[in-house]
């Protein structure tokens, strides 16, 4: 039985810069960057040194802490640089790609005519397991443990967020097959949610063997967190696994073709983008031929892997972190403004009536990186509450982490949040709270307790 979920509470953040319907497929990033620290909780093991040949399936690294997840590379070409940090720490392994990708060969086969065991080992293999995550913690699923469910979120409600309609419907044939491989995984149901305005996909619409669940309402409705609350909690002892649609599609084209391709369309968009659309490019790839294709307007930039609420700074030369589709380029809003708040504010932003902007609803904006005030006391607002959709305290269990309380954040929801979905909350705090860290915070004390 599907459900249809309306969600009141949220806000949507009209941006400008939004990407065009347009695919330009740009040559194969020159080189690419595995980031361990893109992978919560991971401690890796190296398996590579530089000056070695690798292909696309390639293992990398590994993690010592459950040796059977592989990190493998994207792409074939030579480990041409590995960084480390302090004590050793590995930060990063590039790869100079080769301008033609070869591919380490897996089985092809149909997921429906193997087992549950069988999948697992063959997405283990192939270092596609790394897409699949968990609640709680938002880490990498543990393959020794069994769901009780499967979420997917069809839809992203985040600020210029991709179109995944637009995107997966080149890749119908293998989402299908995800989902097929997906299905063995759980007891349980796997849950695909669409939006009730957003969603048009039939491959979406459609899909076999699954729930199809209906959200509607602002942002964060399309955040995992938020659809599993409403629909399968997690409690403690508890755990459900999490699937982005592109990593669908990564782990169907495994058992169609064979490979470990991790291709992805990201949108290249905010309002100092000249010419904000998608682009075909690969999992931690260079992104500086795509900033050059798009054009970057003048003044000092903000570049971020991921969107305006979540995602992490990079430069030029950067690459893409693991997980993301989208790199968003915004202002950095280091100059002054004159008489500040003084000012009427048509275009500001704003979730209240402090400034004019509340009598253009529809407008899109222009926002940098200026806080409009430094860190101040946490106090009781309500603000909070009006744009978190779930059935939990925010201040409160915010306020239980700050003093290491982790019976207290147990009992008020710690399980099932993740930093993502306390972006908003940061956003719209008056008092310049940092809540994504703070729950960061909680979550590691809380993995850490439970050994």
């Amino acid at each position: 039985m599907s459900n249809y979920i309306k969600l009141k509470r949220g806000l949507n953040i009209k941006l400008a810069g939004e990407a065009d319907k347009t695919i330009s497929t740009l040559p194969l990033p020159e080189t690419v960057a595995i980031k361990p620290h893109n992978f919560i909780g991971v401690t890796p093991k190296l398996l590579v040194k530089q000056g070695d040949e690798v292909q696309a399936g390639t293992p990398l690294f590994y993690d010592k802490g459950n040796e059977a997840v592989k990190f493998c590379s994207p792409v074939s070409g030579e480990v041409i640089e590995i960084i480390r940090g302090e004590k050793r720490k590995l930060l990063e392994v590039r790869i100079l790609a080769d301008k033609e990708t070869t591919y380490v060969d897996f089985d092809r086969v149909n997921p429906a005519n193997l087992t549950r065991d069988a999948i697992i080992q063959a997405i283990l293999n192939s270092g596609v397991w790394p897409f699949i995550r968990q609640r709680p913690f938002g880490i990498i699923a543990n393959p020794r443990e069994k769901p009780k469910s499967v979420f997917i979120s069809a839809f992203d409600t985040n600020p210029l967020a991709p179109d995944n309609d637009f995107i997966i419907e080149q890749d119908g044939e293998d989402f299908e097959t995800g989902l097929d491989a997906l299905q063995k995984l759980t007891d349980g149901k796997v849950h695909l949610n669409i939006h009730a305005d957003k969603t048009a996909l039939k491959v979406f619409t459609g899909a076999k063997g699954v729930q199809i669940n209906t959200f509607s309402g602002p942002h964060p409705a399309g955040n995992v967190g938020v659809q599993i609350h409403h629909i399968d909690a997690v409690n403690k002892g508890e755990v459900v696994w999490c699937v982005y649609p592109q990593d669908v599609v990564v782990i169907g084209r495994l058992f169609n073709k064979g490979r470990f391709n991790a291709s992805r369309v990201i949108a290249l968009t905010g309002s100092h983008v000249e010419k904000p659309k998608y682009y075909t490019t690969i999992v931690g790839g260079a992104i500086k031929n795509i900033i050059a294709d798009g054009g970057l307007k003048n003044g000092k930039n903000r570049i971020i892997s991921g969107n305006v609420l979540t995602g992490k700074q990079i430069s030029a030369d950067g690459y893409l972190d693991f997980y993301d589709t989208q790199i968003t380029v915004i202002p950095e809003g280091d100059e002054p403004e004159f008489m500040g708040w003084l000012m009427p504010g048509l275009s500001k932003f704003s979730i209240s009536r402090s400034f004019f902007s509340w009598l253009t609803p529809n407008k899109k904006y222009d926002l940098n990186t200026n806080l409009h005030g430094e860190e101040r006391p946490f106090v009781v607002t309500g603000e909070y509450e009006k744009v978190f959709p779930m059935d939990i305290y925010p201040v409160q269990l915010l306020k239980s982490i700050l003093v290491e309380d982790i019976e207290l954040m147990e009992k008020l929801g710690i399980y099932e949040v993740v930093e993502e979905d306390f972006a908003l909350c940061e956003f719209i705090c008056t008092s310049k709270i940092e809540s994504q860290d703070i729950i960061q915070r909680g979550l590691e004390l809380v993995r850490k307790e439970m050994g």
